[in-house]
């Protein structure tokens, strides 16, 4: 076995009994902001890597696995994504990412904590690729809860990017019946609500489940998709919500006609790549359709 005596260490705890190690070849910062810890990194396997309250939010390697599994099927699915709403999403990938739709022509970013943004763009500029001073883009550094209770602007698509609603989250408050009616009244007719939805292992899926019941009190088509992201050592969960359309049955053509029209290139979604992301495990789906928790 190599020794690892010379390495640091970032020790992710997932629970009390699980935990994964990543050695650190770099620490750009460490610190607290107003509203969460925050550390950014650069580990041996997989790149600069930024960390919130302890959890492993993107890294280098394989952030694109993520936001193009929480953007793309949304915007592909929606019939009117001209008018973008983004929630969270401080490192500006998600931003990135929407903005690589010629049909977005304002997309707004809201999230809380202004030095998670300032810090992202210092040392993660990678993830923001430009999006940032993209003339499309409005970033408000605020509290999502005002901005939702108080914006009167309709979305063709909103992506909701924040953190587990932990209890010493600042996104905590942001999971709850008022405010998922809060977005709905947000969303237009036509559009398409995803959220990163958290885990969906066999052993982690209570809280994912949790949030696709009480989504299925707003919406008519709610659909889990998940992919594996190695930097999470997950099954990571999302949720596609809309009332106009089920998004886990976009045709081929149409995922075709979408993708081929982003700017650049993508690295992980495609046609292919949905209809893997949708075809989810039989426990998951048991456990989907089952009674439980819901949020109130």
């Amino acid at each position: 076995m190599p020794k690892t005596e010379h390495w640091q260490w970032y020790v992710e705890e997932f629970t009390p009994t699980e935990l994964h190690h990543h050695a650190i070849d770099e620490t750009y910062f460490a610190g607290r902001t107003a509203f969460q810890n925050v550390a950014v990194i650069r580990t041996a396997t997989f790149g600069k890597m930024l960390v919130l309250d302890g959890d492993t939010q993107s890294a280098q390697a394989d952030e694109k696995i993520y936001h193009e599994t929480l953007v793309h099927p949304a915007l592909a699915a929606s019939a009117s994504p001209d008018d973008v709403l983004i929630l969270g999403g401080g490192e500006g990938a998600t931003l990135r990412e929407a903005l690589r739709c010629p049909d977005v022509r304002r997309c707004t970013m809201v999230d809380i904590d202004g030095d998670v943004v300032e810090l992202s763009k210092r040392y993660l500029p990678e993830w923001s690729d430009g999006a940032f001073d993209d003339p499309r883009a409005r970033v408000i550094v605020g509290d999502a809860l005002a901005f939702l209770r108080d914006d009167d602007g309709t979305y063709g698509a909103i992506l909701s990017d924040l953190t587990e609603p932990l209890a010493d989250s600042p996104s905590n408050p942001l999971f709850s019946r008022t405010v998922f009616a809060d977005i709905k009244r947000r969303l237009a007719p036509s559009g398409v609500y995803a959220l990163q939805a958290s885990t969906a292992g066999f052993h982690n899926m209570a809280l994912h489940a949790k949030m696709a019941r009480t989504l299925r009190r707003f919406y008519r088509y709610v659909r889990s998709f998940y992919a594996h992201v190695p930097a999470f050592d997950n099954d990571w969960a999302f949720l596609a919500c809309s009332d106009a359309v089920d998004v886990a049955a976009l045709p081929a053509a149409r995922i075709d006609a979408y993708v081929n029209r982003l700017r650049g290139e993508n690295y992980f979604y495609d046609d292919e790549t949905h209809r893997r992301l949708f075809s989810l495990p039989l426990y998951l789906r048991r456990e989907l359709a089952r009674e439980g928790d819901v949020f109130e």
